[in-house]
């Protein structure tokens, strides 16, 4: 009599395959709780209630005032598309956009640049005072932006150690006022942004460098692979995200620029250096139109959404 060799099989095991259900391993999962996801909810609710407070309702307060013409005193009449109508009119708008997108080379592209030259600098050669280096280029970056612009004004002055120092080297015939020339005063406040983004740059990419696997460097090296190509082909493709995060932060910072160039030059000489964010501040403040500041602060939000959604599509990761 032949003998059955077959596995024993369980009885509620046994009845799950004959009904042809899936059979798994292992123990069930626990039951869920009722209160559970409520749970969660309750811990999530202040942020919710802080992000909907203080970001979603102003934004859709600010798309209702752009549709309304109000001075902030009398009240407001219905408007409709006007005040849009008025603010692509305007010159001013297009000119200010332009010097926005000029300042994102200098707010944005050249400090990336200078940061991923300090990482290549710094990373693997300095051990010691590292944490000084750090302090020093990431001071900029947590001093307020009106004590920069107020230093910077004078450093940019007649008598400021700018020229100074062009006296001093034999350049004497080119030192001015540069924040009230009117073909270098965008490039001199774009020249302070490089400096106060610069630091927050380095601060990314070192961070993101340290995280790259040593066996990297040491499989490059044993390749032949020099310290530039080491630097292209590993140091560059491991800090990709924290480029993006940096692309997206300091491209904010300079479409949504105000309070250094209102602190600098406020707009001059003769309109060259300004930006949407002033215009919004004039036509809310000055001129009393709170209609046309809010349908300019939209088309700006629109812009920077823009803008930033094409950054991170060029600097995405393909992989993920």
């Amino acid at each position: 009599m032949a003998r059955d060799l077959s596995p024993a099989v369980s009885p509620p095991r046994a009845a799950q395959a004959r009904g042809g259900g899936r059979v798994t391993d292992g123990p069930a999962p626990p039951p869920r709780r009722p209160g559970r996801r409520a749970r969660g909810w309750l811990y999530v609710l202040p942020a919710v209630a802080v992000y909907l407070g203080f970001a979603i309702w102003p934004a859709l307060n600010t798309l209702r005032l752009s549709l309304l013409t109000w001075d902030g005193i009398l009240p407001a009449e219905w408007a409709g598309l006007s005040n849009y109508v008025k603010i692509f009119r305007d010159s001013q708008l297009y000119e200010a956009i332009l010097h926005s997108l000029a300042l994102i080379i200098f707010f944005s592209v050249i400090p990336i640049g200078v940061g991923l030259l300090m990482t290549a600098l710094l990373m693997g050669k300095v051990r010691r005072g590292m944490t000084f280096f750090r302090i020093v280029f990431f001071l900029p970056q947590v001093l307020p932006l009106v004590a920069v612009g107020i230093t910077w004004r004078w450093l940019y002055s007649e008598s400021g150690v700018v020229n100074q120092f062009l006296d001093l080297v034999g350049l004497g015939s080119i030192t001015r006022a540069w924040l009230g020339d009117y073909g270098l005063a965008l490039v001199a406040l774009g020249l302070i942004g490089t400096w106060v983004m610069s630091g927050l740059c380095m601060m990314l990419f070192l961070a993101g460098a340290q995280k790259i696997d040593p066996s990297l460097y040491e499989a490059a090296r044993l390749d032949g692979a020099g310290a530039f190509r080491q630097f292209r082909h590993v140091t560059v493709p491991g800090v990709r995200r924290e480029i993006t995060v940096a692309g997206v932060i300091t491209t904010i910072s300079a479409l949504a620029s105000f309070d250094l160039v209102f602190v600098t030059t406020n707009g001059g000489p003769a309109g060259q250096t300004n930006v949407p964010g002033l215009l919004v501040y004039r036509l809310a403040f000055n001129e009393g139109d709170i209609g046309g500041a809010s349908a300019l602060a939209v088309v700006l939000t629109v812009i920077v959404v823009a803008v930033v959604s094409a950054v991170r599509y060029f600097t995405r990761d393909d992989e993920s």
